[in-house]
């Protein structure tokens, strides 16, 4: 970069950055996380329609969910990124999977944001998966604002569902509104910061933006009763008790702001959007190591952008590989050579895209906390960093204890190298992890995952996208630790153990039950046993 356009491109930078908010829904599956996705799309009217239609009749997919399983199952197994103008600013959504199978591909996804929004069903409270995510984003250091959906249907009271989140995650909730009316019973929300009242009207299936009519709390009192006075006094107890936000102990993970919303009903919609806008943090500084001494990469730098996701076969019509990454530094401008940190060579970037399920359009520009869709992008690995000028290295994405084993081989010999080339593509993309040995060759590798989900997508894109259908031979094996090369001869040999070597170069034990992990270390402690990354992080 000349030194001419630096400190010009260094301010376009700073200030875009100070626009951006980027941000994943986390949630337990069937908490409506891709209904979410479309509602705030449709309130920032990206879209007219919701594509979530409710009803037995004329049902649709919601256009974040792309891949045929998604559309048949209702859920979403791939991440998938939005960016729209919600008044000065620019929000980036990163949806993630629905699925619990896929919590690997959500961890690489909040790796690439600055905030979380955690959905919690409001009938169910907080569940397992929802348990999970949570502590990857207070180990990242995330800050969490707190979303309880379908207030319109049955579920919890509003004060239990509060007590849950302080006892079982350690957050004080800290609700801005709270609801008028019971669960199932959704009129509206006292906005606690002004005091007035905020009611929702019904639409057609929730297919467009619900009207909101605000009054002060007089004509609430007189139009709601004792559905009113509940919510009034309900909030003061929350007052009593300190439940009020405070911006620095939010940003400290100390808090979580709490909104109650209908996602179908697309009730509370805008006051998340606008909550988001105000009180989740713009792009900043991303922290690397350098020759073992910390070192941060300020938004006004070069360039620099790390991956995240890798996905091929979104576009049916050309086997494309596209790379996700998430800008961290400097503007980027399509069409730039930049430095490929991993292996040093020039990548280029004509073909840069903002991507949304199968919707694509040509991306020119971009800045810190936005994600650029890098198509045929076959160098690029989820983790590896891109940089211009300057050079840095992001650390790489950690990787999740797999839990379920199988032995996958070729159903059709004579596809043998359709077979490898699909199994060497999944596992760049990391849509499993491939383990190798010896003495299972390149035609039986182990697939490694955290959900044995990921096995049917895996049968599904060998099939479809390589021509080579695959059987799968489950393993009887539970647990992975990582060993080193000194020990893994002699892990080996032990009985009821295997050990493998992924693609990274790192081995693997596999054991069938955390028992047997025991006495291998109680045994031979001399043999180096490390925990990989765990489910819950």
């Amino acid at each position: 970069m000349s030194t001419d356009t630096a400190p010009a491109a260094t301010a376009d930078a700073t200030r875009e950055a100070a626009r951006r908010r980027t941000f994943a829904i986390i949630s337990h599956p069937d908490a409506g996380k891709s209904t979410m996705t479309e509602a705030l799309a449709l309130h920032a009217q990206v879209i007219n329609e919701a594509g979530a239609v409710h009803g037995k009749a004329g049902r649709r997919s919601t256009v974040s969910d792309w891949m045929d399983m998604e559309k048949a199952r209702g859920i979403s197994i791939t991440s998938a990124a939005l960016q729209f103008a919600f008044g000065d600013h620019v929000v980036n959504l990163v949806d993630t999977p629905g699925h619990s199978d896929f919590s690997e591909d959500t961890y690489r996804v909040l790796s690439a944001v600055d905030a979380a929004v955690m959905l919690i069903d409001a009938a169910k409270g907080l569940e397992p998966q929802t348990l999970k995510l949570f502590r990857v984003c207070k180990a990242r250091g995330l800050p969490v604002i707190t979303v309880i959906n379908k207030w319109d249907r049955p579920g919890l009271e509003a004060l239990a569902l509060m007590d849950e989140i302080y006892r079982d995650i350690g957050l004080q909730p800290t609700p801005l509104t709270w609801p008028v009316g019971i669960a199932g019973d959704f009129k509206g929300v006292l906005e606690r910061r002004t005091g007035e009242y905020v009611a929702y009207t019904r639409t057609a299936g929730g297919a467009t933006r619900a009207p909101e009519e605000w009054m002060d709390a007089d004509a609430a009192a007189a139009r709601e009763g004792v559905d009113w006075s509940t919510a009034v006094e309900e909030s003061e107890l929350l007052e009593a008790d300190g439940a009020t936000h405070d911006q620095e102990l939010f940003l400290d993970g100390i808090t979580t702001p709490v909104l109650f919303a209908s996602a179908i009903s697309n009730f509370g919609v805008a006051a998340l959007l606008e909550t988001l806008v105000e009180l989740a943090p713009p792009a900043a500084a991303f922290a690397y190591d350098k020759g073992g001494t910390p070192e941060r990469r300020e938004v006004g730098e070069p360039f620099s952008a790390f991956v995240f996701k890798v996905q091929a076969g979104m576009d049916t019509q050309h086997r494309d590989r596209v790379a996700f990454a998430r800008v961290t530094s400097g503007a980027f401008e399509r069409g730039m050579v930049v430095t490929h940190a991993q292996t040093g060579r020039p990548f280029a970037t004509k073909y840069a895209q903002a991507i949304f399920g199968r919707e694509r359009s040509a991306l020119d520009t971009a800045y810190p906390g936005d994600i650029i869709g890098l198509v045929n992008a076959g160098a690029l690995k989820p983790g590896d960093t891109l940089y211009l000028d300057a050079p840095v290295e992001f650390p790489p994405i950690a990787t999740f204890a797999p839990e379920h084993f199988a032995v996958a081989s070729s159903a059709d010999t004579s596809k043998s190298k359709q077979f490898r080339k699909g199994i060497d593509q999944l596992d760049s993309e990391g849509v499993v992890q491939v383990l190798r040995s010896d003495l299972r060759g390149n035609q039986s590798p182990v697939l490694a995952a955290v959900g044995p989900m990921q096995f049917e997508v895996v049968q599904a894109r060998m099939e479809a996208e390589f021509g080579a259908a695959i059987r799968l031979e489950t393993l009887s094996y539970t647990q992975a630790r990582r060993t080193d090369a000194a020990s893994a001869a002699e892990l080996d040999s032990l009985r009821s153990v295997e050990v493998l070597q992924r693609n990274d170069g790192s081995y693997l034990l596999l054991a069938p039950d955390k028992w047997r992990i025991s006495t291998i270390e109680r045994d031979h402690p001399e043999l180096t046993l490390e925990p990989l990354l765990a489910g819950e992080a």
